[in-house]
Formats: C-alpha cells, sequence, structure tokens
C-alpha cells in the first residue's frame, strides 16, 4: 500500500508502465487508504520495479509511506492492471492542490489541428484542477464536480489508454463533452459563447471594461492593467484603495519587464504552483503607479488555467505593439467578502463591480484565492503572504502519530487546521471573519475538511479572546470539549510544528494585536515556550503604551504617535507642528484628554502600533486604508545607504526584560524635530529595533539557557526586519527557526492551536 499524494497526479498508469516496463504481472487501484498495488514475477522485476517507485514517481506526487507484504503466487495474475477504485471509511491519501497548465496541454490548446483547440479545460494527469472540484476520497471522477459531464468517445479512448497522459485523468474533458464557457452582460443575458465569449472577453478588457471571470477556486475581477482609468474605476467600485493589486502576465518575459526577478522567483513563477509572486518593480515600467502606490514591489502572476492562456492569446492581437500584456487578475469580491464562487453569487455579489461575465459550468466545489509570496533577496528564502490555491491541502508533518485535533483559527486572516495521525491540514486562506458571508465560508471549510480528510476532531482550540467568532464557533460545539490558547502562544506554537522542533525554545513574537493573559493588547512578546510539555511563560515585552480610542487607533495610526508622545512628556507640540493636526485637530484635543486622564485606554505591548506611531509622526500615514499599511510605507521610504542605528535598550521591569521601545522611538523623534530625512529616520529606526531584537534574545538565553529561537507575527511580512533579525540572531550564535510552510500573520494561528491541542491529548490522554 502506498499513501501520500498519490491519487490525482498521474500515479496509476506511472505504475502500470513501471510494472510493463519491469515484465510484471499484478494490479494497481485506489483505495480510501492510499493506492494498493500487487506485483508478481520475477526477483530482479520486482527490485526494478521497488527502485522505480522512488526513482521515477511523477513529479507532482509525494509518496507518504510504502507498506510491504509477501503473498502466495496468484496463478489468474498473467497481466498488469488498473481495477475500480474501492471506497471505504477513514483513509491515509493525501489530496493533490490545483495544479498549473502543463506545457503537453498548451501546445493542445495552442494547435487549430488539435480537437482541443483554444479549449479552456484541457488538462491530464500532469496539471488542472484537483481540490478544488474534489468532494471525496478515492479521488475518481464521480467523486468530482466532472461527474455531470460524460465523456465522448475520443475522451474515453484517452482515458482507458494506460499510454496516454489523459489515462485516468478525472477531470479529462474536451469541446464535445466538457463544460462550456459564455459571456453575459450585468442582467446575466447570454451575449455570446465558447471561443466567440472568449474572444469578446478579450476585447472587452482591452477596451478598458471590468470584467469578472469564473476561474479555478472563484471568480476573478479583471481589467487592463495599463489603464489608469480602469484601475480607478476597479478601486472605486470595489472599495479597495490604497493595497496592491496582482498582475497577471502571459510570460516570464513579460513579467521581467516589470519586475526585478531573481532565480527563485521565476521558479515559483513558472513551477506547477503559480502563485501570485511580490517582486522589486522595475525601474522605468510603464504601469502606472496606482496598481501599487504604496511599494516598491509588484505582485506577479503568470496565467494556471488553459482560460487564462488563452485570454491572453486573443488580448494581445488588441494592443499596440510596444503595449505590455498585463491584466489586473484581483479577488472576486467586495473588500470585506469572500471570493465568489459560483454564477449566481458572482452575479448577485459583483454586479456592482463588473461591466460583463465570463462564466462557465463546471462547479468549484472549495473556495481558494491565490498563494502570495516574496522571496527574501539576501538568501532566496520564501516568506508566505497568504497559503491557498496551489499549496492547499498539502499537509505539515508533524512528525509522528497523534490524534486529531482542530485548531479553530483567530479572528482575522483567519484559517482552519485539522491534525490527522503524523500530519496537520492548514485549510486555505479564509479571511476576516467580522463579515457574515466569511463566517459562513468558514463553517464550510471546517466541514468540507472533516469530510475530505474522513476524521472528527476530539477537541477544539480557540482563542483566549471571547469575542472572536471562531472562539464562539468553539463555543456552540458543546459535544467536544475545547481548550484556549492565548494567542502569541499560539504564533510560538506554530513555527515549532513547522519546524518539527520538540522541546523549549524562544519565541520572538511581533504583530499588531492580541488579548493577553492579564488582559491587556500584547504584540511585542519574549515568549518561552515547550512545544514537549505545552508550558508557556511571558519573559518580557515592549515599553506598553496606550491605545487611545481602543481600535479607533488601529484604524488611525496617528493617534498612536500622539501616544508615544504623550508618553515621553510631549503633551503639546514643541518647535514643531505634529503632522495630523491640519486633519485632525479637534480629535487629537480630545486624544490629549484621553491619555491625561487615563480613560478608555488600554495599554499595549504592540510592535504594529509601534511602527504605526513612526509611520504617522513622519506624515505617511495617518489613517489606513488597508491593514498594515501604515508600517508598509516605513518600510518603503528606508535609505539603505543609512549605516546609523537607533538605541534600543534593554530594562528589566517586575522580573520582565523590557525592550525599551518607548527610546527607540524618542531617538526618531529628536531626529524628527531636526528635520532629518524620513528615508534616513526609517532606516535608522529598523536597524536599531533589528540590534534591540538580538540583545533582547541574548538576554532571554543567558536567563534560559534556550539557543533556539522562533520568530513570528504579521511584523514578520516585513522584510527588511525578517531577513535582518535572522541574520543577526545567526551571528550571535542564536538558531532562528521561521515558518517554512505557513505565512507568519495570524494564518499561522490555527496550526499552533492545533499542534498544543494533539499534544495535551498525549499528555493527558482520556
Amino acid at each position: 500500500m502506498v499513501t501520500g499524494t498519490v491519487q490525482g497526479v498521474g500515479f496509476r498508469p506511472f505504475v502500470f508502465r513501471l510494472a510493463r516496463d519491469s515484465r510484471l504481472a499484478g494490479q494497481v487501484g485506489n483505495t480510501s487508504e492510499g493506492v494498493e498495488i500487487v506485483v508478481q514475477g520475477t526477483e530482479e522485476g520486482i527490485k526494478a520495479f521497488r527502485a522505480g517507485l522512488d526513482a521515477r514517481c511523477p513529479p507532482v506526487a509525494r509518496i507518504t509511506s510504502i507498506n510491504e507484504e509477501v503473498l502466495p503466487p496468484d496463478p489468474n495474475l498473467t497481466a498488469f492492471t488498473i481495477v475500480p477504485s474501492t471506497p471505504g471509511q477513514g483513509h491515509n491519501v493525501l489530496i493533490s492542490p490545483d495544479l498549473a497548465t502543463c506545457q503537453d496541454c498548451l501546445q493542445d490548446i495552442a494547435d487549430p489541428d488539435n480537437i482541443r483547440f483554444q479549449y479552456p479545460f484541457t488538462n491530464c494527469t500532469n496539471c488542472g484542477p484537483r481540490y478544488t472540484i474534489t468532494t471525496a476520497i478515492p479521488y475518481d471522477r464521480a467523486s468530482t464536480s466532472m461527474a455531470c459531464f460524460a465523456m465522448c468517445s475520443t475522451c474515453s479512448a484517452e482515458y482507458e489508454d494506460p499510454f496516454n497522459r489523459r489515462f485516468h485523468a478525472q477531470p479529462n474533458a474536451c469541446p464535445l463533452c466538457g463544460p462550456q464557457v459564455w459571456l453575459t452582460d450585468l442582467d446575466g443575458n447570454r451575449l455570446c459563447s465558447d471561443q466567440e465569449a472568449l474572444k469578446q472577453a478579450a476585447a472587452d478588457l482591452a477596451q478598458g471594461l471590468i470584467l469578472a471571470l469564473k476561474g479555478l477556486g472563484g471568480f476573478h475581477l479583471a481589467c487592463k492593467a495599463t489603464d489608469e482609468r480602469s484601475v480607478h474605476t476597479l478601486r472605486s467600485r470595489k472599495n479597495r484603495w490604497g493595497k496592491p493589486l496582482a498582475i497577471m502576465v502571459p510570460d516570464l518575459d513579460t513579467a521581467r519587464q516589470m519586475g526585478e526577478i531573481n532565480t527563485q522567483a521565476a521558479e515559483w513563477l513558472t513551477g506547477p504552483v503559480r502563485p501570485i509572486v511580490l517582486v522589486p518593480k522595475m525601474p522605468g515600467t510603464a504601469l502606472p503607479k496606482p496598481l501599487s502606490p504604496d511599494t516598491t514591489t509588484i505582485g506577479l502572476m503568470l496565467p494556471y488555467t488553459p482560460l487564462h492562456h488563452i485570454l491572453f492569446s486573443l488580448y494581445r492581437r488588441h494592443l499596440d505593439g510596444d503595449e505590455i500584456p498585463a491584466l489586473v487578475m484581483t479577488s472576486g469580491n467586495l473588500s470585506t467578502e469572500p471570493i465568489a464562487l459560483g454564477n449566481r453569487e458572482a452575479l448577485g455579489r459583483l454586479q456592482t463591480i463588473a461591466d460583463r461575465f465570463l462564466f462557465h459550468n463546471r462547479d468549484i466545489l472549495v473556495r481558494t484565492d491565490d498563494s502570495v509570496l516574496g522571496v527574501l533577496p539576501e538568501n532566496g528564502q520564501t516568506l508566505m503572504y497568504r497559503r491557498a490555491r496551489g499549496f492547499t491541502p498539502s499537509p505539515v508533518d508533524l512528525g509522528g502519530p497523534g490524534p486529531c485535533v482542530l485548531g479553530l483559527g483567530p479572528e482575522l486572516k483567519a484559517t482552519v487546521c485539522l491534525t490527522k495521525n503524523t500530519q496537520a491540514f492548514p485549510s486555505q486562506h479564509i479571511g476576516d471573519l467580522q463579515n457574515l458571508e466569511t463566517f459562513h465560508f468558514y463553517q464550510e471549510t471546517i466541514q468540507h475538511m472533516k469530510s475530505i480528510l474522513q476524521v472528527e476532531p476530539e477537541l477544539l482550540v480557540t482563542d483566549l479572546h471571547p469575542d472572536f467568532m471562531s472562539t464562539r464557533y468553539g463555543a456552540g460545539q458543546e459535544e467536544l470539549p475545547a481548550l484556549t490558547l492565548q494567542h502569541h502562544f499560539a504564533h510560538a506554537h506554530a513555527v515549532l510544528a513547522e519546524n518539527r522542533h520538540l522541546g523549549p525554545a524562544l519565541g520572538l513574537i511581533l504583530d499588531g494585536t492580541g488579548l493577553g493573559l492579564d488582559r491587556t493588547v500584547w504584540g511585542g512578546e519574549l515568549l518561552a515556550v515547550d512545544s514537549r510539555t505545552n508550558d508557556h511563560q511571558r519573559l518580557g515585552h515592549l515599553h506598553q503604551v496606550c491605545m487611545p480610542g481602543g481600535e479607533q487607533a488601529i484604524a488611525q495610526p496617528w493617534r498612536m504617535a500622539q501616544a508615544f508622545l504623550h508618553a515621553l512628556g510631549e503633551h503639546e507640540p514643541a518647535s514643531r507642528a505634529w503632522p495630523w493636526l491640519k486633519n485632525h485637530a479637534q480629535a487629537s484635543s480630545m486624544v490629549r484628554q484621553i491619555l491625561d486622564k487615563n480613560v478608555a485606554c488600554v495599554r499595549t505591548s504592540s510592535c504594529g502600533r509601534l511602527f504605526d506611531a513612526l509611520s504617522a509622526l513622519l506624515g505617511l500615514c495617518h489613517c489606513i486604508e488597508y491593514e498594515g499599511q501604515a508600517a508598509i510605507i516605513l518600510e518603503t521610504i528606508q535609505d539603505l545607504t543609512e549605516r546609523r542605528a537607533y538605541p534600543c535598550p534593554i530594562k528589566e521591569k517586575g522580573g520582565r526584560i523590557v525592550l525599551d521601545s518607548l527610546a527607540l522611538f524618542a531617538a526618531a523623534h529628536q531626529d524628527w524635530e531636526r528635520h532629518v530625512a524620513p528615508g534616513r529616520i526609517s532606516r535608522r529606526f529598523h536597524l536599531g529595533f533589528v540590534h534591540g531584537l538580538r540583545d533582547w534574545a541574548l538576554r532571554a538565553r543567558d536567563r534560559t539557557g534556550l539557543n533556539q529561537v522562533a520568530l513570528s507575527g504579521g511584523v514578520f511580512q516585513n522584510q527588511t526586519l525578517t531577513q535582518a533579525v535572522q541574520t543577526e540572531l545567526s551571528s550571535a550564535g542564536l538558531t532562528p527557526l521561521f515558518h517554512v510552510h505557513l505565512p507568519p500573520n495570524d494564518a499561522c494561528i490555527s496550526l499552533g492551536q492545533a499542534a498544543y491541542g494533539r499534544q495535551h491529548l498525549l499528555l493527558h490522554p482520556c
């Protein structure tokens, strides 16, 4: 029995051919436990077959285990065959993520003499939809949304031919028997179908219209990326201001006209996952600034479905010779909602955004956004920002068997995570649960994951915050026991789980907000966490300041700047007026009263609020349009020629090791008063903070003897910080542990919760 990602990836055809090459009789079939293989023949042939399973395995397959058993000879086995799948309860099969279109299929859709010429649902065993169309295991056509499309004689012949690359390709189809596309107006009236629909959609995009396009894991909103007016219209209708928009281009050569692409970025862009990759903008690129107004990076991706490839081939015909063929390809939703899934849903939700709809009739069963990642320039390390299409539902290996636990995740950037045997299965990105539609998506995801993995959790783990929708969901599952785990401890457990580190470690957890055990807002934490015993200790934190107005201080960074100034004794502007007074003078006066009287003022050690405060002081961002905007702009403006670092000392207070972030801010404020350039201040701030974090970790090592340092939290989406902190810790003799599979932001919380709960059950079996 072979387990792992061995269904839907051409594994049975591979086994068939390998057995024939080894001159063996026998059979292969999908079961609920994996792929069962029986071979019979000479000892030499069986040895060659066994060696080939590892050496010649299909590139997208992943073998987790091979269990072997010697059987008596069977005289009835005279040939090698593929047998029908056998369902059952429980399984050890890993479902393949969705795969980008392979080169062979691209040749098919480009060949006018091929039956699949310009057919947008072309696929084979090496590519195409998997997870987003699958309802159950074993992975067979009857368990996918292709079940309603009966194959024609041509497709059936391919499907049955073991020497054809579409042999047992479950989504196999052609224009005669498979899904179709059509174009509609805003009222859903069909304008044209099939190739005419694709041609008209390409023409509409070239003319500056906005297209709602049904893709692989949901709808995209697309428009002409080189048309500033079209980009502005999309932002206005989608209510998405400032936050960068992803760009799709037809090939790597075009991508290189727009961004600086190193070897690792090129591999991600052209590989089978095809995420959005954040790269530095190419100087002088013709793309309009509103695509990513706050950064010097741009999010690029290449086509990953036949529909995308065909659309680009048609779209280019409408462009001038020197015009860059680039399309905005952003999630099909309003800014607070999940990506639209079905045709009727999209027509209802996207009617106020799109000008036309390009529909198809292959159902999407699992909402899955595009994944987003970056590559650190100095060491090529991958930094995940959003994990979804192409990665989900690939598991995280936990190193040993354990019970099934469900981590219910946080409120923002929500995911859930189920453990099963030796693995943890984090869900795709779900979104912010403050929105009702997203909460429904959250519940759908839990049910789908339990169904597809055929497990039921023994324990739930929730966040400490009682008002999170994820926590409330857990409270409603009264039939299951539940544990709570503080937000930042969950971050640490996630990093340790990804690195398969079982035992004690330090944790540097830097983010925006998390309810602390003392009911203050944590966010800049020095922890000691033992993933073997589940013991936790808060060793230290950043200097605490007030958050005037509570959550208003998150949306209005100038409030945090004023809070830091107030903590320094600057209750009124001194020699230089505060930048926000021009637009917020009355509110600023009210904030001073709040700070003076210490009312409506929760205290926070948040690292995110520290970055916000400096960004506002420098006049970069007073009110945010999207999460992290103030910090993003602060990182972007750094003058990289600057070498000086601000002091960031360490103090002992109440038995805790406090990193004096107030002194760091004070040094920046002094330079601001002297009219030092913001780019130099930002760089000195970043360097000083990095040095402070290094010294902080060293002080903790002296106290605890621990050398490993887990790094997590949304602040580590800052590439400058992530790269420099790891370098400084390593140079100081410490061992940094960083995320391998998941983002450092709150998307990793559910994994940390699940790993913690799983260890709890191992320590305290029922």
